[in-house]
């Protein structure tokens, strides 16, 4: 079964909104709902809020919201319930409000799938659709993100030959080959990659995550392989980091297949910060140099689509997926406010 998305629209002359609803097929990624808000005289420019409705795992009794001292706490309260409930409130109160946009579309989508693979952010862009500026919703501390870095994720694979543990030398290990592999990337790798600087994103950085390898002790093992998180900056390709990996390998004679395991790119960030939607948005929330962070999210997606975007919402990124997950109900409203300030402050 297709799954669909849908669209609400005001009319700003009249007194009350007058809601219209449209159902628009989409992939059976079912990725987006997005209602919004059409201005009557005709469209000069579109304005997109995109925060993702999934969130990470977690146990049940965590998905039970609890209000206490100012907080609500939750999976997802901060990464991202609060920009979903600060996005859409602002965009309820608009359409509401005689202050309305006389020529600019406001569109609400609800990604999905952003933990993940992105199929919601991707399924959007896939459709064509275009707009001026995209405010992606994560928790930024309501700061205006202009970068973010890229994560790409590769697994690498040493080969060896099986024989008895009482006899290694007529075996060869593939443990140990992928022992001098980790520590190529480790140590040299890194210390390479702490001379690449972005001016707000830092270095670029790997981690090998995950290791395995052999099937029991007294065998000498064969195959190992592990899984690599490489944090890419702005203009990095992955085609480019996987030749500089195979090349540092070779380099010091050794011998592993790369390959990703992605189910697609997931490139950095770098929105041009002197664009005037991007500093009409800095002067609401009343910032004057752009913010990069260190994670990967569904702006990206959308940019390598042809939609600047930007990263702004409630709460603070040390909270997303911890056990007792929170975010502060006084930021999500003051998020709502700038939200709401900046869409009535256009045209």
């Amino acid at each position: 079964m297709v799954k669909k998305t849908w669209r609400i629209f005001w009319r700003p002359r009249r007194r009350k909104p007058d809601w219209r609803l449209n159902f628009n097929p989409c992939s059976r990624a079912a990725p987006i709902s997005s209602p919004g808000c059409s201005p009557q005289r005709g469209i000069q420019q579109t304005i997109l809020l995109a925060p993702h409705l999934d969130t990470v795992g977690a146990e049940d009794a965590q998905f039970v919201p609890q209000r206490k001292q100012g907080r609500m706490y939750g999976r997802g309260a901060c990464d991202t319930k609060g920009s979903v409930a600060a996005m859409f409130t602002a965009l309820c109160e608009l359409a509401a409000s005689p202050s309305r946009p006389q020529t600019t579309q406001i569109v609400f989508a609800g990604l999905v799938d952003e933990e993940h693979a992105q199929a919601g952010s991707r399924a959007l862009a896939a459709t064509g659709f275009q707009a001026d500026l995209a405010i992606i919703g994560e928790p930024t501390r309501l700061q205006v993100v202009t970068a973010h870095k890229g994560s790409l994720w590769l697994q690498l694979e040493t080969r060896g030959q099986a024989a008895h543990g009482a006899t290694p030398r007529l075996g060869k290990n593939a443990v140990h080959e992928m022992a001098r592999v980790v520590d190529a990337l480790e140590s040299g790798y890194a210390a390479h990659l702490r001379r690449r600087h972005h001016p707000l994103l830092g270095t670029a950085t790997v981690n090998v995550g995950q290791i395995w390898g052999g099937t029991q002790p007294n065998i000498v093992p064969a195959a190992c392989a592990i899984t690599v998180d490489r944090r890419t900056l702005p203009g990095e390709t992955d085609a480019g980091v996987v030749r500089e990996i195979a090349a540092r390998l070779r380099k010091r004679q050794l011998q592993a297949r790369i390959s990703h395991t992605k189910l697609a790119p997931a490139p950095a960030l770098e929105t041009n910060a002197n664009l005037p939607l991007v500093r009409r948005l800095f002067a609401t929330v009343g910032q004057t140099e752009p913010v990069g962070v260190h994670y990967f999210c569904d702006a990206a997606v959308l940019a390598a689509a042809g939609i600047p975007s930007v990263v702004f919402g409630p709460g603070d990124i040390a909270q997303a997926h911890t056990a007792d997950e929170w975010i502060s109900l006084a930021q999500v409203e003051r998020a709502k406010n700038l939200l709401l300030k900046f869409l009535k402050s256009l045209s």
